[in-house]
């Protein structure tokens, strides 16, 4: 019989070697489970307790909000509808879609999303590349001055007096432009640039006469997709439920996005001038369905959306978190 020499080994291997650890490898292979003490299980039924409250917090407006959407306009005004569609109607959204304010407002919120994030990944790639390869002259002051702009900020007056002295108020370019890179969007493609791309993957492409140009968009971009998913959704979702920014700058109507459309209908009161009354509270009753049926319009895209990124999503959240 062979010696063991228990200096080559692993503390596992040799572990296992034992009777002990045979039998102990046996019980976990077995599926023994370890015996949870009184806290730990305290701990864990208090953290599903906390987790359930916030999980009810959040759904449960939106449950009423999605069953106001599908209730009679009676029944809304009324406030009989909690959880569940009272009355089942379509005539909310038949309103809604049929509303060429709407309508509008939604082709320039999903022009300003779409054409939005593709300028501010491209814008945000664009800086954090040449930023993470350390090869720029003076790469530490000018990352200096990238993280100076998350810190300090002019105010909101200089930008609008920089947005009208660019001749970008009341265009589509001031919904694009002004708050096109985010800081923080660089310095997380930064550490995933950094520490994700192994450097013998760059000194490879460069033996074969890539250039920088080359070697991001061939090696490093495809490498780059939970990144790209990841700047993408926070960049569109911010595109979409942007309404301050076209409140400031956006005169006509028919440039502004379907959130300053919602925010008219949510804020500015309904009212009618004279006429029947039986009138007017009908007018009243639709205004009011027509304010959950719009709200569920305004989410549905984002809903539609992150499925597709949601097998980046999990991993290039995590990007530059563990490295090696």
């Amino acid at each position: 019989m062979a010696l063991i020499d228990s200096e080559a080994l692993t503390p596992t291997e040799l572990l296992t070697t034992s009777p002990a650890g045979r039998r102990r490898s046996r019980s976990a292979a077995r599926g023994v489970k370890v015996k949870e003490t009184r806290a730990d299980r305290i701990f864990v039924i208090s953290a599903y307790v906390l987790l359930t409250v916030f999980l009810l917090v959040v759904l449960l407006p939106l449950l009423n909000v999605l069953a106001s959407s599908f209730s009679s306009p009676q029944a809304v005004s009324s406030g009989r509808v909690l959880f569940w569609p009272v009355d089942f109607t379509l005539r909310g959204y038949e309103v809604a879609l049929g509303n060429p304010a709407i309508l509008r407002g939604f082709a320039n919120s999903i022009f300003y999303t779409v054409a939005g994030t593709v300028i501010s990944v491209a814008g945000t790639v664009a800086i954090a590349y040449p930023l993470s390869r350390g090869r720029l002259y003076g790469t530490k002051a000018l990352t200096g001055f990238v993280v100076f702009t998350m810190l300090f900020s002019g105010g909101l007056i200089p930008m609008y007096l920089v947005v009208q002295s660019l001749g970008l108020l009341d265009t589509r370019w001031s919904m694009l432009l002004p708050n096109a890179i985010g800081v923080w969007q660089v310095i997380i493609a930064m550490v995933f640039f950094r520490s994700s791309i192994p450097e013998e993957l760059y000194e490879a492409a460069q033996l074969d006469g890539a250039g920088e140009l080359r070697i991001l968009w061939t090696v490093v971009l495809p490498l780059a997709k939970p990144l790209l998913a990841v700047i993408a959704l926070m960049y569109a979702i911010m595109q979409w439920n942007s309404y301050f920014d076209a409140l400031l700058y956006l005169r006509s109507a028919d440039l502004q996005p379907l959130q300053l459309v919602l925010r008219g209908l949510l804020i500015v009161p309904q009212s009618g001038s004279g006429g029947d009354v039986a009138a007017q509270l009908q007018r009243r009753e639709l205004a009011d369905l027509l304010k959950y049926s719009t709200v569920v319009i305004a989410t549905v895209p984002m809903l539609i959306a992150y499925p597709f990124v949601s097998k980046y999503f999990s991993k290039g959240i995590m990007v530059g978190a563990v490295k090696g």
